[in-house]
């Protein structure tokens, strides 16, 4: 009997081919995931595959879209800026003057502030400046909490069970010298933390205000104020990592809601709807410290750093996140999605937290509650990624990867959701 051959779809086709000049056919780890998917167009809350197939995103480019696709503002002040702007490379432009005083004035922390071109740089800034403030070298950072990409801090995000409370470095190649320095806490543990800082002469903490790279975490009330406390009594800095918060939840960052001032804030992501631009900003006496100021004996530099396209796409951005209306909303479809999907758990009788804060919400298929990352190794991993493949196949994006978080736009429409929630209780219905 002759055996029949799947015909591979648009979205295979160019993977197949981008695996002949990219190693994996992407340039980002986290976004090789099953079914293979190449995009085309986005515009709103809703993205194309090459197949002409169409989403509703969740996924959010991990949450810097938080305006929608292609938002009209932005497009507009970008096509703008365009046709007089590009790169100079020497002095400085009226748009990032602009926009570095909008986000000092929203922002507590911010005094000064300086851009990057990518989350992993800020916080690579901000341990760096931290370190020579001090003259200390140890950072603490918690299990579960996400910084970027260099070795001070990639470890000890995603682990196994086994791993946890050990050095668990992500990566091949990464230096155990520099590893040695940091101290890895758990979340929501004042106790731990105030042993590590009695035990070591330490720079920094920092963390991520609510650890949204493992979903949804919530600092437990008096958390962020003791580590504030803590630090200062102490002589280390505090550093709020708000690369995903910043903005997305409020324009003085989740720092703002739960009224306490790190020492140092990086940024990033939301900043400019999808367009790379990101931050360190502080107290004014430690920014200083930067060699961009006369004097500063801490290196920062970067070519593309506040390019003219970033910088107009970020205030664009934040103009229009600064409307009145624009963050009730936001929060109004994220509870609308959590209350819908605890509806549906609840009523199916299903063994899930739904769990989640502003427009951000995901659903661990575990029993809470959540207080650090220990309690998300119950999590069903398996079930978690077949629900999202099976969301995926009917036209609703949400990362097919266990513990991911999914995020909502100031695109998305009410009806939107009801129609997700009716996804979600189909898929869940099959599943069972």
């Amino acid at each position: 009997m002759p055996t029949t051959t799947a015909v591979a779809t648009a979205s295979e086709r160019i993977f197949e081919e981008a695996c002949r000049v990219i190693p994996g056919g992407v340039n980002t780890s986290l976004r090789r995931f099953e079914p293979k998917l190449a995009f085309t167009r986005g515009e709103g809350a809703v993205i194309t595959d090459a197949d002409g197939k169409d989403y509703i995103d969740y996924h959010a480019a991990f949450g810097p879209t938080v305006l929608g696709h292609n938002f009209p503002e932005v497009t507009a002040r970008v096509k703008e800026t365009l046709d007089r702007l590009d790169l100079f490379g020497a002095g400085t432009t009226e748009l990032e003057v602009e926009l570095a005083q909008k986000i000092c004035r929203h922002v507590p922390s911010a005094e000064k502030i300086l851009f990057t071109n990518s989350g992993s740089e800020a916080t690579y800034s901000a341990i760096r400046l931290a370190r020579a403030a001090t003259g200390r070298k140890k950072i603490i950072k918690f299990q579960g909490c996400y910084h970027g990409w260099h070795d001070a801090v990639l470890m000890n995000v995603i682990s196994a069970a086994d791993k946890v409370g050990a050095p668990d470095p992500i990566s091949a190649g990464s230096l155990p010298e520099t590893m040695e320095h940091t101290i890895v806490c758990p979340f929501n543990d004042l106790e731990a933390v105030e042993t590590a800082l009695r035990a070591h002469e330490v720079a920094a903490i920092i963390l991520e205000c609510i650890p949204h790279n493992i979903g949804c975490v919530m600092p437990e009330n008096g958390f962020l104020a003791g580590l504030r406390e803590a630090t200062q009594r102490r002589g280390a800095l505090l550093i709020f990592d708000e690369v995903i918060t910043g903005f997305r939840h409020a324009l003085g960052g989740y720092q703002a809601i739960a009224g306490v001032t790190p020492d140092l804030t990086t940024m990033g992501k939301s900043m400019a709807n999808g367009y790379p631009i990101a931050a360190v900003c502080g107290r004014a006496e430690l920014m200083d410290l930067y060699n961009t100021n006369p004097g500063g004996t801490v290196f920062f530099a970067g070519t593309y750093n506040a390019h003219p396209i970033s910088t107009a796409a970020a205030l664009a951005t934040l103009e229009v996140l600064e409307r009145p209306d624009s963050y009730p909303r936001l929060f109004g479809l994220g509870e609308r999605m959590r209350a819908g999907l605890r509806d549906i758990v609840a009523r199916r009788g299903i063994r899930a937290t739904v769990a989640g804060f502003g427009s951000v919400f995901l659903t661990y298929f575990m029993d809470g509650p959540i207080r650090d990352y220990r309690d998300l190794l119950r999590n069903d991993a398996a079930k978690f990624v077949a629900y999202r493949r099976e969301l995926t196949d009917r036209g609703f994006f949400k990362l097919p990867m266990n513990i991911k978080r999914a995020c909502i736009s100031l695109s998305h429409t009410e009806e939107q959701i009801d129609r997700t929630l009716e996804a979600c209780e189909s898929v869940l219905r099959k599943m069972a």
